[in-house]
């Protein structure tokens, strides 16, 4: 070097391990004739670079302006060097691992066009390998056993490179330099078919073949994968209607619609009517499922998505798929088109491994098709779908594609862990301004379940290196959650405090869009444990995130729940409690749920004559269903939000008129009388209105009476930030309708864009209420 050489070092955080990063250091420093090293570690990606003014210019350039695909950076720091004399090239360094991780770590990608040119080509030694990858797309957090992302710390390590691989592996301007998944079929991982006795049939692509085979000819398939497996069947005709019929029944999964995948982007445009954004978001390197309005001649089995207009459709995003989907297209007739829904009975966790997957899917699948790359981290698949005014995305479950990407907070701030609700459980730890929420992990309602908790509780702070210093729960004191907080904080020593459910559901929109201050927040859903020991659930508060004050300012009038539990599952005894506390206790015309409820119906004036096991809700989503039930739509719900939407679907959408939803002071609060409007709803069935024209009314009159009840708050309080939470803003209707009409009475609305409404949130909220306490206690 000459004596004008000067020495930069530059480290880099974020997502810029196992994405090409050095690779791509490397490359640009070639380009721009500079010498120095580049490494991984801990703390990030470490570059020193040594050259002249202009060389180094043109390097700092590239570097931020030819960043690989995958690579997210989310901090940048540079300093001046001594020089250093006799330095004659540029070299990768080997990475080094210690305590105090800043690194991102990558969520698994869709196989990208290069490799699927790979698989395509008869003559490349690639040729139809299921497990094809490179730094751009393939595996990531479901291989992944710790930090630094070398392939020895993922489930690749049984795989020695054969010598083609290695070379590809250790040349920096091969796009497979330092892929830990890499391989081929000479030393990398198989496939084999197998019926449900686990004797292996036979493996590679005829193994795929064999599989296709067995689809076409009606048969379920459990299909290994790269988060878990899937149950596989057709989803066209009547052979689909067959087949989802039998999955259904063995799998006891009644009304929830199935998720598809469909061959490629012109088979999903022929199933579904789909807009550029949807398009979009199907096509992108996640590949999530994208809930799409169906075409009315599309030939879907009737029995995938009952009562409702909506499919959920992906596309292909492993090499396995894009295989399977080429000889499937040969076999069947019709449409390239499969049900793919977790590999699981009904509200268990997914199933990850061979020898668990011939256990539990036993008698749910025909055949298998497995490999023998383990999955370390089991993740569903995620589901999203657009707003149509808007063209947003909003998540309905955040999973595979997106997990473990971090929310970035608004500031730096001790580690905390949220546990999350009963509910659509996630989980959240935090490291300084980053809150990493975990992948879905579902209802924690049986050991299954909390096991895969439990593992993901476990995973998480060691690959985030983090030490919490404080834990967060739910009030509800029963919650699996609450009790797994108490001894985490027992065993680790840190404080626990308890988080109301709806003040968690506004605290995780603030905190997502680094909101700091007071808002006013409309939470509405189904369950939540209040404080007052009722069950809460269309609350308005008054929150400072600030402060950490929070309290109740409005919610909906109280509505019976006469059984309890029983009346979530059978939404006519809600109705029918309704009705009776406003004094018709006698149908004048034989009410819907008769016909299949009578003795119970007959019964159930007792339970609410005497009180007795009938709480008070003030819950948005159980208003819902008690007017789905009344209308006879939904008497009793297979899975959760069954009611809302089969209601939502039944709308007369040409109708613009809408009922009335009174506000009016309860004592300090601000309270929606929702019972008035359901007694409107109960009035129009009585005069013979028809089912789309009162579903409609019911909901334009709820919107407008939320909005009106939240704007009598902001002239109140002189707050005019308002921030929208809960599963209810999942419904197409209120999710957009209603921040619409907030806006148009000039106020300023604050969603969700990362996270899901419902209780997926929940965990974020609690990590940012206890983030804010910990600062504030210091």
């Amino acid at each position: 070097m000459t004596h004008h050489a000067r020495r930069k070092r530059y480290i880099i955080t974020g997502q810029v391990q196992g994405v090409g990063f050095r690779p791509f250091v490397y490359r640009i420093a070639l380009d721009n004739k500079v010498t120095g090293t580049v490494s991984n570690t801990s703390d990030g990606v470490f570059i020193e670079v040594q050259g002249d003014e202009k060389a180094l210019a043109g390097f700092a350039f590239d570097l931020v302006d030819k960043l690989p695909p995958l690579a997210e950076v989310t901090s940048k720091t540079e300093e001046d060097l001594p020089s250093v004399d006799g330095e004659k090239e540029f070299t990768i360094l080997a990475s080094e691992g210690r305590k105090g991780n800043r690194v991102l770590i990558s969520a698994d990608v869709a196989t990208c066009d290069d490799c699927l040119r790979d698989m395509s080509d008869p003559d490349n030694r690639r040729f139809e390998y299921p497990f094809t990858n490179c730094t751009n797309c393939g595996p990531r957090y479901t291989i992944t056993k710790s930090i630094p992302y070398d392939r020895a710390k993922t489930s690749m390590a049984c795989f020695p490179l054969c010598p083609q691989c290695k070379t590809e592996y250790e040349d920096p301007l091969d796009r497979r330099f330092h892929a830990q998944p890499n391989a081929c079929d000479v030393c990398g991982p198989y496939v084999w078919f197998t019926k449900n006795d686990g004797i292996e049939v036979c493996r590679g692509t005829e193994a795929i073949v064999d599989t296709a085979e067995a689809l076409a000819a009606g048969n379920i398939a459990a299909v290994k994968g790269l988060g878990g497996f899937h149950l596989v069947c057709m989803a066209m005709g009547n052979e689909g209607q067959r087949a989802i019929e039998t999955l259904r029944t063995r799998k006891n999964r009644w009304g929830k619609p199935l998720a598809v995948m469909a061959r490629d982007i012109e088979t999903a445009r022929a199933i579904a009517e789909i807009s550029e954004e949807e398009e979009k978001l199907l096509l992108t390197k996640e590949r999530p499922i994208v809930l799409c309005k169906q075409r009315g001649n599309a030939n879907i089995a009737e029995s995938l998505n009952p009562g409702t207009q909506y499919v959920g459709i992906m596309l292909p995003y492993t090499p396995l798929h894009h295989i399977l989907f080429k000889y499937f297209a040969q076999k069947a007739n019709g449409l390239p088109v499969l049900v793919m829904t977790s590999g699981n009975m009904s509200s268990e966790p997914i199933a990850l491994g061979n020898r668990e997957a011939l256990k539990r899917l036993h008698g749910l699948a025909d055949v298998f098709l497995l490999h023998n790359r383990d999955i370390l981290v089991r993740v569903d698949d995620s589901v999203v779908r657009v707003q149509k005014d808007t063209d947003k995305s909003q998540f309905f479950r955040r999973a595979r594609g997106f997990a473990p990407r971090p929310v970035f907070m608004a500031e730096k701030a001790p580690s905390v862990l949220g546990v999350g609700p009963e509910l659509k459980n996630t989980l959240c730890f935090t490291r300084d301004n980053e809150a990493f929420v975990s992948q879905h992990i579902g209802d924690m309602q049986n050991l299954e379940v909390y096991s895969f908790y439990e593992e993901i509780a476990e995973f998480l702070p060691e690959i985030l290196e983090v030490e919490v210093e404080a834990v967060v729960h739910d009030l509800h004191p029963d919650y699996m959650t609450t009790r797994f907080a108490r001894e985490y904080g027992k065993k680790h020593d840190v404080p626990v405090i308890g988080l109301q459910h709806h003040a968690a559901h506004i605290y995780s929109v603030l905190a997502e869009n680094k909101f700091e201050g007071t808002a006013l927040g409309l939470a509405l859903d189904g369950t939540g444990y209040g404080d007052d020991g009722t069950i809460w659930g269309g609350e308005l508060l008054y929150v400072d995130n600030a402060s950490l004050e929070h309290r109740r300012v409005g919610r909906f009038a109280h509505i019976p729940l006469p059984g309890g539990e029983t009346a979530i599952h059978e939404p006519w005894r809600i109705a029918q409690g309704i009705l009776w506390n406003a004094g018709i206790t006698e149908p004048s015309q034989e009410w819907t749920w008769l016909t299949s409820f009578k003795q119970q119906a007959q019964f159930l004036p007792q339970l609410l004559e005497r009180n007795i096991n009938t709480p008070l809700t003030s819950s948005c989503g159980r208003l819902f269903d008690a007017v789905s039930a009344m209308l006879g739509i939904c008497h009793t719900v297979t899975y959760e939000g069954e009611a809302a939407i089969l209601l939502e679907d039944a709308q007369d959408m040409h109708v613009t008129d809408s009922y009335d939803c009174p506000i009016r002071k309860e004592g300090e609060l601000w309270e929606l009388d929702s019972v008035a409007l359901f007694l409107q709803c109960y009035e129009g069935w009585l005069k013979g209105e028809s089912v789309g024209t009162i579903a409609r009314k019911f909901h334009l009159g709820l919107i407008q009476g939320c909005a009106e009840l939240v704007m009598l708050a902001a002239q109140e309080s002189g707050i005019d930030t308002i921030a929208l939470s809960g599963g209810v803003m999942q419904s197409f209707t209120v999710g957009t309708n209603l921040p619409e009409e907030l806006s148009r009475r000039g106020l300023s609305v604050i969603q969700h864009t990362q996270l899901p409404p419902n209780d997926g949130c929940i965990s974020l909220g609690q990590a940012a209420y206890g983030r804010q306490w910990l600062l504030k206690n210091s």
